[in-house]
């Protein structure tokens, strides 16, 4: 049975790894201090889980987690819109400190280490579809927005040249948009479900004005969650060391066209007002994944399918917690 570490493993993409990899027949260590995630996101009585509460950026805390590990999943970092602007400090602190702390608590049992990147670090890319080839860049230093983008290609460089006596095999992943049931709040898709709701329940009518960011015509290329999880276990099983992969899908949807899809399976219609883009926002983002394809992938869920799940999930947990 291989052991695994999974760190920011109760987050939304970690807790979706966890629970395929249990179901593959692995014993998994979750290590969060579930300052975005919560132990309630990971499998229920299963004996091959084993939960560690601690601090990424604690090398004590890290050194207990990667006892006898196999395999690194290295997730933990602040994400969040919102915390790239408000905590550029935390997301850097998270980010670097708790790299170089998972990179030199790694013990010699370690054969794969695996780092969850970002379509960030591309930011503005020069072609879409954006191949892993293209250059990462942080355009503005000045810009707190790039704190995430840009900690995490530095991540990227640790990966691939830190501790290089270390003869594990290095992976990175760049996913792009993974959405699904329980992804957080501070992402588009929540957003927009939960803006028509309160506009449904204040306007009592039908027609819902959409406050937006831009004008609607921004693409971004949604990949749901499930189709993510098994891309990701796909690079590190058919890989070779310092691969890097795009995980996501191959096409663009306009967020304008995303709201309205949307507001189609609440049964309702919208008008969207646009709004200035916040600095540093990039105007279209869609992966080239012939790489990770040619390995196999194939995502199965398009995004008509995964928002009925998204929506329905995002609808009850509204209708639950916020009196809406």
């Amino acid at each position: 049975m291989t052991k695994i570490l999974v760190t920011g493993g109760t987050g939304f993409i970690g807790s979706n790894l966890v629970r395929v990899l249990l179901e593959r027949g692995n014993f998994v260590r979750v290590f969060d201090n579930n300052f975005r995630g919560e132990n309630n996101n990971l499998p229920k009585n299963n004996s091959n889980i084993e939960f560690y509460e601690g601090d990424i950026r604690d090398l004590s805390d890290v050194k207990k987690a990667v006892c006898d590990i196999h395999t690194i999943y290295h997730l933990a970092f602040i994400n969040g819109t919102r915390n790239f602007y408000e905590k550029p400090e935390l997301v850097m602190d998270v980010g670097l400190k708790g790299h170089l702390n998972i990179m030199d608590a790694a013990p010699s049992s370690v054969v794969n280490f695996v780092y969850a990147s970002s379509s960030e670090i591309y930011q503005t890319p020069d072609h879409i579809p954006t191949t892993e080839k293209v250059q990462g860049i942080v355009p503005d230093v000045f810009n707190s927005r790039y704190s995430y983008g840009g900690t995490k290609l530095m991540g990227e460089l640790l990966t691939l040249h830190y501790a290089p006596q270390k003869k594990m095999k290095r992976i990175i992943f760049r996913p792009h948009n993974i959405y699904g049931p329980c992804m957080g709040f501070d992402h588009v898709i929540p957003e927009i479900i939960l803006n028509i709701m309160k506009s449904i329940k204040n306007q009592n009518s039908q027609k819902i004005i959409i406050h937006i960011q831009g004008t609607g015509n921004e693409t971004r290329s949604f990949c749901y969650v499930d189709d993510a999880i098994n891309g990701i276990i796909l690079s590190v099983d058919h890989s070779h060391n310092k691969d890097i992969f795009n995980i996501g899908r191959q096409d663009e949807i306009k967020i304008q066209d995303l709201i309205a899809e949307i507001a189609n399976i609440m049964d309702t219609d919208v008008t969207i007002v646009p709004g200035k883009l916040c600095k540093g926002s990039t105007v279209r983002r869609c992966p080239d994944i012939s790489k990770l394809s040619s390995k196999g992938f194939k995502p199965q869920i398009n995004i008509k399918e995964g928002l009925k799940h998204t929506v329905s999930w995002y609808y009850n947990y509204y209708k639950k917690n916020m009196e809406i």
